[in-house]
């Protein structure tokens, strides 16, 4: 490689906040409380972006930023984001609280015109080029998708909205994950905690193997007597394997236990106990269901799932929809190849996806897609591990460039600069988002 591993990671890092070169500046800040505040006026144009996160904030942010005269709705049913990238870390006991990981929209609306619609959406109307809401119903020129992930409970009989009461996700940043951790907090000294993984693919490919060293970690220090069962239904660890099992045998020998293809089917969430192919059955005094997922909600009611029911195909360069024209979809909810399901690549793909569709939208060539991931994990409290790549388009698909990027050197000598660098990662990103 010409750039060293270590220079490629500090450089992605620091640049993630980084605007698009040339923009013009913005045009005034505009709020809106129903659907008929921003019906369109006169032969405006309109984007409309459904989603709030790391693929939509960016995404509406980057097509103001490249065309003022093109307007843009953000719909967000909250009026707030929370970042899954470093909830772990919460979960742990490494940050006391929720508010580093939360970010607002109203400098979009101020320093970009992006036009925020706090509501739900509840359908997409490909034909008429229409998105319902619960605030009214709003046309649009391009629609780009970013729902995020929802869960494919009817693969997990018994875990509904009552059992996640008792049995914490905690894939969905926020109230979840706070019930995680009082439940740790909760729980007695010499008690188990039990954690379940899905088969791959689903949001954060190394999420649950960096969740297992920080609830590790919490009890390493606060309830030494327990231990940790996770139940992994893929084979083996599918991200950063090695590094994830060097963490685990040096620092938590005696707390974690790893069993890999072990699919958890089914819950019994009165007993906190988790069922294995209907078999063996697994208890725990706290219980961590990290369930099956798929495309959010609304991006299967609107038929842009593919033949699998789960995921939304997408042309590799413009992340148009397979099924539907002019929707486009980013982030977790859509195939991207090489490309994991990360925030980071949610932030790549949401960048390349504005570029197009602005070009699109002005009858200009489109740009060459060209992608990146950097995806940081905990290890312990000052200790880090990486995994970084580019990715491009290859007879069709996103592939990733060879000898780009790589992961942490498995002696860990880096791991302490990771750690500080994972945190400029996190501040760097989330201001790019909501600035």
């Amino acid at each position: 490689m010409t750039l060293d591993r270590r220079s490629f990671i500090k450089l992605v890092g620091s640049a993630s906040g980084l605007a698009l070169a040339g923009c013009a500046t913005q045009g005034p800040a505009v709020s809106a409380g129903s659907a008929a505040d921003i019906m369109p006026k006169g032969s405006a144009r309109r984007v409309v972006v459904v989603g709030g996160g790391y693929g939509g904030a960016i995404a509406a942010k980057y097509v103001r930023m490249l065309d003022k005269s093109i307007e843009v709705v953000m719909i967000e049913r909250n009026d707030h984001f929370v970042s899954c990238p470093f909830s772990n870390l919460y979960i742990g006991g490494l940050i006391k609280d929720l508010d580093p990981l939360t970010i607002r929209y109203d400098k979009l609306t101020a320093n970009h015109g992006v036009k925020v619609l706090q509501a739900e959406v509840t359908a997409v109307d490909p034909a008429a080029k229409t998105v319902v809401t619960t605030k009214g119903t709003l046309k649009y020129d391009r629609l780009i998708m970013s729902p995020g992930i929802d869960f494919r409970l009817e693969e997990m009989k018994g875990y509904d909205a009552a059992a996640m009461d008792l049995m914490p996700h905690a894939w969905k940043a926020g109230p979840q994950t706070v019930l995680l951790r009082k439940q740790l907090e909760a729980m007695k000294d010499g008690g188990t905690v039990v954690m379940s993984v899905p088969l791959a693919p689903y949001r954060c490919p190394p999420g649950p193997y960096e969740r297992a060293n920080m609830i590790s970690l919490y009890l390493k220090q606060h309830k030494p007597k327990s231990k940790l069962i996770m139940l992994d239904a893929n084979p083996d660890v599918s991200s950063k394997g090695a590094l994830f099992k060097k963490g685990w045998k040096d620092n938590y020998a005696n707390i974690f236990e790893y069993r890999g293809a072990k699919k958890v089917t089914e819950v019994d969430a009165k007993n906190r106990s988790v069922i294995i192919e209907g078999i063996d059955e697994v208890k725990g005094d706290v219980v961590n269901v990290i369930p099956p997922q798929r495309a959010g909600r609304i991006a299967v009611a609107a038929g842009l799932v593919g033949d699998d029911k789960n995921w939304c195909p997408v042309n590799p360069t413009t992340f148009e929809s397979a099924k539907h024209k002019d929707i486009h979809v980013i982030g977790d909810a859509c195939i991207a190849g090489a490309m994991p399901k990360s925030g980071y690549s949610a932030n790549s793909e949401a960048k390349i996806c504005a570029q197009n569709v602005v070009a699109l939208m002005n009858g200009k060539p489109t740009t060459d897609m060209s992608g990146i991931n950097v995806c940081y994990s905990y290890v312990t409290a000052d200790q880090a591990i990486s995994v970084a790549a580019v990715y491009t388009v290859k007879d069709g698909k996103i592939v990733g460039v060879p000898n780009s990027g790589g992961v942490s050197p498995i002696d860990y000598s880096q791991a302490k600069s990771e750690a500080i660098y994972a945190h400029s990662w996190l501040k760097n990103i989330l201001t790019e988002m909501s600035t």
